[in-house]
């Protein structure tokens, strides 16, 4: 496709460029932050609204995820078109405005860009289908006989992230059986075939395209699925290092490498952020060398349990894993996909894991909200960059939703087993005592795409703001003390010993101490208490809390165990 010429009047970022390594990122899901024009469903007009909010909270980018249009098979990750904006969120001026109102206010923007397949509906596919077997279109994508006789049966046995199968028939013109294309995910999404010079272009395109419009950053759906294996071998029981059929092979990095040299080419730093699920932590850290990505999102810290040992062992080992690269940390405590952390926290098995999600899952939401206040305070002082989804300021859980409203295909590709992803996608509560909580106007004529929990009226942002104690207080505090304090966001960290089940850690002269114990326990001496996640008895910080303490250096009280 021909790439649109740059918006004449596109701001473009500008200031520090190393604003990425500590930088606090929040992540707006279109459709369920704003509505302006009351159809129920989130737009672009709705988060230019509220931008002085995300200024208030103390952000420095917005993620959004895919805002481009799309069938939404997958909430917008099957896309049709990656120079457009969905009708039902705006059209591509209001995404310029948007970015440019948003730079006004020093809030930089990153778009997603979703590599590995594209929408059935995107033209590439359908002119491949058009097209039939052999013919060039198809190269772009990842056709093949099936095995049998007749072909009836798939090329490969691969499992999809989405559960199920990764393969789909196609039907020839004249009606009869044909060729099977890959999907990795839903049969709606088929894959792109990155041995194809067409494709490598495109997203290239794309990139400038965006960066173009002052777009300061891209986050990478799926990074490390890009490239298969064109023999199409089954996953073997223990696959070597880059030896997976369809995941994390080493030829993905040089598509990496091309892509740093572009976003290179512009002034300010334009970062490359990728999702990149590699449980091995050197190969993780291959994805952040010099010359590819700027970060990736550590998904390992938010599925542990709410264990000091756990924990730690997360913490050491993403920063262990960074330090060769001289790359920083990310820290995340949800996303758009990961149950909420007040739903989370508060279950018997507060870790994390797709294939445990179940329905009626037991959730203490009072422990789990002393919890995700608590672990608010703990991922904000850990070195590096800091991501918050959108409604987790506000202790938002995960809402329970009947399931003829469902609409996540996790859910209905598990035959109705897991609930799905809907519960942390409900629109944002931001008025009000009853749906839609402001999310859309009073006179709006479509309630929200989902349903809003009516005991949300005490989240609101309205009820939150009025309140000094609320979980939207707390976060626009440690925001603004974690931009303020020099030894916060990117830097180095020094583990102090506490009593067991405590995490301390000093940051230049800023302490953090986490009881994630059964038990108070006595603080550290220190000069004075920053913040506390819950009331101070004294100087013992009870469980399930965090506490930020300032201990100078030469003070009288203690010495810093600063590094």
């Amino acid at each position: 496709m021909p790439a649109v010429d740059t918006a004449p009047d596109a701001p473009q970022p500008h200031g520090d460029d190393l604003w990425w390594r500590s930088a606090v990122i929040y992540q707006v899901y279109v459709r369920s932050f704003a509505d302006a024009n009351g159809d129920g469903t989130g737009d672009l007009a709705g988060v230019r609204a509220h931008l002085p909010y995300l200024a208030e909270l103390g952000v420095d980018a917005i993620w959004f995820t895919p805002w481009y249009p799309s069938p939404l098979a997958d909430g917008g990750y099957d896309v049709a078109d990656y120079r457009d904006i969905h009708p039902a969120f705006g059209a591509l001026r209001d995404a310029e405005l948007l970015i440019a109102d948003a730079l006004r206010l020093g809030i930089r923007t990153i778009v997603d860009i979703v590599p590995n397949h594209v929408s059935s509906e995107h033209p590439w596919f359908r002119e491949a289908l058009a097209a039939g077997p052999g013919a060039p279109e198809r190269e772009r994508f990842w056709f093949h006989p099936g095995k049998g006789p007749n072909g009836d049966e798939m090329p490969t046995g691969w499992v999809s992230n989405f559960q199920g199968e990764t393969w789909t028939r196609t039907t020839n013109p004249d009606g009869t059986p044909g060729e099977w294309y890959l999907h990795l995910f839903t049969p709606e999404q088929p894959d792109l075939n990155w041995n194809h010079p067409d494709v490598r272009r495109e997203h290239e395109d794309i990139l400038r395209f965006w960066f173009d419009r002052g777009v300061a950053g891209v986050r990478i759906d799926s990074a490390g699925l890009l490239i298969k294996d064109p023999t199409l071998p089954e996953v073997p029981e223990r696959p070597a290092p880059g030896q997976h059929p369809t995941e994390d092979r080493d030829e993905v990095h040089e598509v990496y490498r091309t892509w740093r040299r572009i976003a290179d080419s512009y002034d300010g730093a334009r970062v490359l952020v990728g999702e990149v699920w590699v449980p091995d932590a050197k190969r993780f850290a291959d994805y952040l060398r010099p010359d590819e990505m700027h970060t990736a999102f550590n998904f390992d810290f938010m599925s542990r349990a709410w264990d000091a040992a756990e924990l730690r062992t997360s913490i050491d080992l993403m920063l262990d894993a960074h330090a060769p690269v001289g790359a920083p940390s990310t820290w995340v405590l949800s996303n758009h996909d990961v149950t909420r952390p007040v739903t989370r926290y508060g279950r018997e098995d507060s870790t994390f894991a797709f294939a445990t999600k179940r329905f009626g899952t037991p959730t203490d939401l009072e422990l789990g909200t002393r919890r995700a206040r608590a672990a608010a305070l703990l991922t904000a002082a850990l070195p590096g960059s800091l991501y918050v989804y959108q409604g987790d300021e506000l202790g938002l859980p995960e809402a329970e939703l009947p399931r003829e409203v469902l609409q996540d295909p996790m859910h209905f590709r598990s035959e109705g087993v897991d609930p799905g992803r809907d519960g942390c996608r409900v629109p944002m509560p931001w008025a009000g005592t009853a749906s839609p909580f402001g999310f859309s106007p009073d006179e709006a004529s479509e309630g929200p795409w989902l349903p809003q929990p009516a005991d949300w009226a005490a989240r609101t942002v309205e009820a939150q703001e009025a309140d000094p104690g609320s979980m939207l207080r707390l976060y626009r505090e440690a925001l603004r003390l974690r931009r303020a304090e020099p030894g916060l966001g990117d830097g180095r960290l020094r583990w102090l010993e506490p009593a067991p089940g405590v995490l301390a850690f000093a940051r230049h002269d800023v302490v953090n101490v986490t009881n994630l114990s059964d038990a108070p326990v006595e603080l550290p001496a220190h000069d004075e208490v920053l913040l506390a996640s819950a009331p101070l008895a004294g100087d013992r910080l009870p469980p399930d809390s965090t506490a930020w303490l300032r201990v100078r250096p030469g003070s009288s009280r203690s010495r810093p165990d600063a590094p």
